[in-house]
């Protein structure tokens, strides 16, 4: 690639993302569906984050976890999408030493906290259908604020420590990360010390995080399924699995995709597949859960029709008063 061998590789103030493609003809078409794709999921999360603050009716535990699931979608997909855009527009895959720690920090966090969201999306639909006179005891508002605070604080805590952890060690001069964005493991590739702590760090952490959320989960759902099998109405079968089917649906295609990165086994062409299945996670399943939620809930679908409603109003009155 030229634009690779322009650049002073000896010199580490700037790395070199591999980027999507190098075939020029490929770089308009990409940037126009990206740009779809990111402005589809920048719309979508935050009409579902204004929606579920401003109306009376979604004020429960699931939406408020919902809003921050879909703060988060827009938190990782923001992390990497703008500028990858911005890559496929310019063909300019230089990212600042600076900007490449920003990228992996926020995606870091992000990345982490929606794991422990969706788990607590589940465990909050287990107590809605398990327990649900003591639902409003035990999801209260200082429960559901706590756990969201806890998360957060956790994910930043092992964000900075993983990449404190790799900029602190020292690198060989080779700059080029094989990547469409900062990620920990292309950049760790980079490093001359020994990066066998570093390693272990995010084997440990990475491990702990997607067992720990996965089985909570995964308990969660199977309690659920044992309660919806006792169940004698099949009105109530069917309005326990409407509450969960939306988030079932996203478990299933986010875990899914995890799983298909670091589960299957690698291939030659592991490469180009890994870059596919982070385009999937990083851009596509942010556009994707707005959408879930939204055709798949009815409260949410009703809030969207009163929203509406209420600013065909107020525009309708606005234009009364012009006119």
């Amino acid at each position: 690639m030229a634009w690779m061998h322009k650049r002073n590789l000896t010199v580490l103030n700037e790395f070199i993302l591999i980027g999507i493609t190098d075939l020029p003809e490929l770089q308009a078409p990409l940037f126009g569906l990206f740009l779809i794709v990111y402005m589809v999921s920048v719309v979508g999360n935050l009409g579902l984050i204004i929606l579920t603050k401003v109306d009376s009716r979604l004020q429960t535990p699931m939406y408020f976890f919902l809003r921050y699931l879909a703060f988060t979608d827009l938190g990782y997909s923001t992390a990497v999408g703008p500028k990858l855009l911005v890559d496929l527009a310019v063909d300019d895959h230089a990212i600042s030493y600076s900007w490449c720690a920003a990228q992996v920090t926020v995606f870091g966090v992000f990345i982490i906290s929606e794991l422990f969201i969706l788990s607590a999306m589940a465990y909050d639909c287990y107590v809605a259908i398990c327990n649900p006179l003591l639902y409003p005891v035990i999801m209260s508002q200082r429960l559901c604020q706590a756990l969201v605070a806890i998360l957060y604080l956790y994910s930043v805590f092992l964000s900075l420590l993983t990449i404190i952890k790799s900029l602190t060690s020292s690198f060989c001069g080779y700059n080029v990360i094989r990547h469409f964005y900062c990620d920990t493991q292309p950049l760790i590739s980079l490093l001359c010390s020994d990066t066998l702590e570093i390693k272990l760090i995010i084997l440990i952490f990475s491990a702990f995080n997607l067992v720990s959320s996965l089985l909570i989960v995964l308990v969660s759902y199977t309690l659920i399924l044992v309660a919806i099998l006792k169940m004698n109405s099949a009105e109530g079968r069917f309005k326990s699995i409407s509450t969960c089917g939306s988030h079932l649906t996203v478990i299933v295609i986010f875990y899914g995709t995890l799983f298909f990165m670091y589960v299957m086994p690698k291939s030659s062409d592991s490469f180009d597949t890994d870059k596919m299945a982070s385009l999937f996670y990083t851009l596509v399943i942010p556009m994707l859960n707005p959408m879930i939620y939204s055709l798949r809930n009815k409260e949410v679908k009703n809030a969207l029709l009163r929203t509406w409603r209420m600013c065909a109003i107020i525009l309708l009155k606005i234009h009364c008063r012009i006119c």
